[in-house]
């Protein structure tokens, strides 16, 4: 092994006579303190820079290579700090973009520095749950984010969008620079009709589908449209989403909530709701994790056409599986009873604002008009961009790739609140993107929250999605956040529990 060069000054390359000329933070490893090792110094100085702001989240390290030819020392140290700084979460790797800085200053207490025009912390979570909160919440800046819904970003594959960027770019036929058509390019469509029927068992025509701006269109123009038929409740999943909840509401439509157990929804509780609609995620239940079970499928389908009520699929990440076989969609029993809506958000990026919606044949149409009087239409080139990533199989390496990682990651999570709160019961680990721990009655979820954020780590409060009492727990994204920084998040939360049950 030849361990001897990784913690070494290479004095080849530096001498009295001929100073580097780097600047950088004034780093001098001839002024280490005696006994320290060069490695152990290096990181200990970029870990101080980084924690008392000196390197601002977003700010870029020096090359490798640069850093260690301007400190005369072996390019081995340089990377092993680096290594060590990104184990821990403070940075993280951007391909040609370098290496930037990922995590907040820290304050002496470990809490995330805020800025000076970051919202209050200690009020954020006074605030009742209500549309907004979420991406309140989102914005607000944290030092370790466990919050659900969040994708890792840094995973997007920018080579394999380039290559196909270029390739549209290419081919692309001055006629399609023009207005898009409203329902979406036929080449995406016929892309995302051979991605579900290979990936959920859907075999749905091209033509049947309207590429939206994500779920929350989907859920915003079918609002609409039952609005405007007189429809008055929506009812949803509770637990649910907070904010599908809130894009419902925006459309002056109740949502009656539907009790979940570990089988589904409760459909005596969705039939005496008297909602016209109802919301669902069958595959993967937000946030529980519950995959309703076959039964339970055709009760619901039986309500729907007892009642000529229409059941909406959110298929939002039923991609995401580790440790259980495929679940098909509900689609796929009935098509003339369920409206299926998915997106590529957290495959690739929220950011990319690309949905489908595959409605029933008797609303299709209505649809398509109120997404061409919406906005007309999604942007072009990224619909064709996104259909080249999918049939030359690059979003299926994509998805793989993350499979494996987000594996990681989860069985991370689980042994941390293992570790952390022995006390909580996990949930809905064997899909997703995020897990949901339940704690025992008397917990006050919403003040664990805002005590696991006073010390840097976000996370959401079970009870924000939940309208009927329930237990109290917390839901916890693990997609963007490596292990060690999982770890640590955990245990900030685990110390807010430890004493907030002391109290």
């Amino acid at each position: 092994m030849n361990r001897a060069k990784v913690g070494v000054i290479d004095e080849s390359k530096r001498s009295p006579a001929a100073p580097s000329g780097l600047d950088f933070l004034q780093l001098d490893p001839a002024a280490r303190p005696d006994g320290v090792g060069v490695t152990d110094w290096l990181t200990g100085e970029l870990r101080a820079a980084i924690d008392d702001g000196r390197l601002p989240v977003g700010s870029r390290l020096p090359p490798t290579r640069e850093l260690a030819d301007g400190l005369g020392l072996s390019r081995g140290v340089v990377t092993e700090a680096y290594r060590r700084l990104g184990d821990e979460g403070r940075i993280r790797g951007r391909g040609r973009a370098g290496t930037l800085i990922e995590a907040a200053a820290r304050t002496a207490t470990g809490a995330a520095q805020p800025r000076p025009d970051a919202p209050d912390r200690a009020a954020f979570f006074d605030r009742a749950p209500a549309a907004g909160l979420v991406d309140d919440l989102r914005e607000l800046p944290a030092r370790i984010d466990l919050a659900p819904g969040r994708p890792d970003l840094t995973a997007f594959p920018r080579a394999a969008w380039l290559r196909a960027e270029r390739a549209v770019l290419e081919e692309l036929p001055a006629p399609l620079l023009g207005y898009p058509d409203p329902r979406g390019t036929r080449e995406l469509r016929a892309a995302v009709a051979g991605w579900l029927a290979r990936f959920r068992g859907i075999v749905a025509d091209p033509g049947e589908l309207i590429i939206v701006a994500g779920v929350a269109q989907s859920l915003t123009l079918l609002a609409q449209l039952l609005h405007r038929d007189g429809v008055t409740r929506f009812a949803v999943e509770d637990p649910g989403s907070l904010g599908a909840r809130g894009a419902l509401r925006a459309w002056g439509l109740a949502t009656p909530p539907v009790p979940i157990d570990d089988d589904g929804p409760d459909i005596a509780a969705l039939e005496a709701s008297g909602a016209a609609a109802v919301l669902v995620t069958p595959a993967h239940q937000f946030p529980t994790g519950v995959a309703m079970a076959p039964e339970r499928r055709h009760a619901l389908l039986d309500w729907a056409r007892r009642t000529g009520g229409l059941i909406v699929e959110d298929d939002y990440d039923a991609e995401h599986r580790y440790d259980r076989a495929p679940v098909s969609a509900l689609r796929c029993l009935d098509p003339d009873l369920v409206c299926y809506t998915g997106s590529v958000s957290k495959t690739l990026s929220p950011a990319l604002r690309i949905g489908w919606l595959l409605p029933p044949a008797r609303m299709r149409d209505r649809l398509a008009v109120l997404k061409r009087d919406t906005d007309l239409g999604n942007a072009t080139l990224p619909q064709l961009v996104l259909a080249r990533l999918i049939t030359s199989g690059a979003l299926e390496r994509q998805l793989r790739h993350l499979r494996r990682q987000q594996q990681r990651r989860r069985d991370a999570m689980i042994e941390a609140i293992e570790r952390h709160l022995p006390h909580a019961e996990v949930h809905g680990a064997a899909a997703g993107v995020h897990l949901t721990i339940t704690l025992p009655s008397g917990t006050d979820d919403v003040a664990l929250a805002a005590a696991a954020l006073e010390r840097g780590v976000k996370v959401h409060p079970l009870s924000w999605h939940t309208q009927l009492p329930g237990r109290p727990g917390l839901v916890l994204g693990y997609a963007a956040t490596a292990g060690a920084v999982i770890d640590e998040g955990i245990g900030l939360v685990g110390e807010a529990y430890a004493e907030q049950a002391v109290g």
